[in-house]
């Protein structure tokens, strides 16, 4: 029964082998693993700390009133700019103005009674004693001018810098209390950018640094110069508190945006990187494939400093490697590969 079976397998052709070429050509297509590859040169790489800050204004304060008592006129305009010394508001201060005349008539006299007095002194007419006392009471009336006019200074309420006023919190007529706010006097024109690196970091900023950020809603990157650092580490947070400053010259920003600051400690000129996607860690480190004679070979590498997308390669590769970028977990060394798609590698 075998040998019949094999003679009609055979007459059907059941048993014939395919060509050897063939065979050999489908063996090749389903071993070559298409890959992409990236052709690496050096360039320049920046190490860069990456933090989120605020925007913060130049100057801020909250109008308040130092006494208390009825506003009696607002003089402002909500939005508006101000310069420094401008009356923004008023309270009563009739009483005030009442006692400041009657000081004045009293003043007047105090200074013809000590005028009486010291031409009599000269004439030997009157005591040193008598003179002492009008010329301490003409004091007396002068300190009250000073004290008087203070007080009324308090109910002035007046520009301390020039900026752009806010939104008022009160109308004519209110009475205010001491602290009570009025308005916000705010000057954006430059602004700081208030931003915090770690401990580690501290020895590289240095006041006139540069840095770079970007607000939300607006992806144009700014500089600013680092004009102050906190002499301290926050215990808490162990971070360094740094402020930049922007001229904010055509009032882009505004206080109290968020900022995302790009802060570079250090640049290399001729630094060779790899995609991210390209390093393989190991026991003990890190691998990469790289493509050579058309065969996958697996190299150890030292890494350094890592950006969004790259990753610096200390040793290992160089210039004009070609390292292979997809299929990673496929690839084993010594496996046949095809390059699908080929880059240039940039830092």
């Amino acid at each position: 029964m075998l040998v019949l079976a094999y003679i009609i397998g055979n007459k059907s052709g059941w048993f014939e082998s395919a060509p050897a070429g063939k065979t050999e050509q489908a063996a090749g297509i389903q071993e070559k693993l298409p890959v992409s590859v990236v052709v690496l040169s050096p360039g320049g790489l920046s190490d860069v700390i990456v933090a989120t800050g605020t925007v913060l204004a130049d100057e801020q304060v909250d109008l308040s009133a130092e006494v208390s008592g009825r506003i009696t006129s607002i003089r402002f305009t909500e939005g508006a700019a101000v310069s420094k010394g401008d009356l923004l508001a008023t309270i009563n201060d009739a009483e005030l103005l009442a006692q400041i005349e009657k000081n004045s008539f009293t003043l007047k006299l105090a200074a013809e009674r000590e005028a009486r007095q010291r031409t009599l002194l000269e004439r030997e007419a009157v005591s040193q004693e008598v003179y002492d006392k009008a010329l301490t009471e003409l004091n007396t009336v002068q300190a009250e001018t000073g004290i008087l006019n203070a007080q009324l200074m308090k109910t002035r309420i007046k520009a301390p810098f020039s900026g752009t006023i806010g939104l008022r919190q009160v109308s004519e007529g209110a009475y205010v209390m001491p602290g009570q706010r009025i308005a916000t006097l705010t000057r954006t024109q430059p602004v700081k950018i208030e931003f915090s690196v770690p401990e580690r970091f501290a020895a590289s900023v240095k006041k006139g640094s540069l840095v770079q950020f970007s607000i939300e809603g607006n992806e144009k990157p700014f500089k600013a110069a680092v004009y102050a650092v906190e002499p301290r580490i926050d215990p808490q947070t162990r971070s360094l508190t740094v402020r930049a400053l922007y001229s904010n010259l055509q009032n882009e920003l505004n206080p109290g945006s968020f900022a995302r600051v790009e802060f570079r400690l250090s640049h290399m000129d001729n630094a060779i990187t790899v995609p991210a996607q390209a390093i393989v860690p190991e026991l003990g480190g890190y691998k990469v494939f790289v493509y050579r004679s058309g065969l996958a070979e697996a190299i150890k590498v030292s890494v350094g400093i890592r950006t969004s997308d790259a990753v610096q390669v200390l040793d290992g590769l160089k210039a004009g490697d070609t390292v292979v970028t997809t299929g990673i977990l496929q690839i084993r060394a010594g496996l046949p590969l095809m390059i699908d798609q080929l880059s240039q590698q940039k830092p």
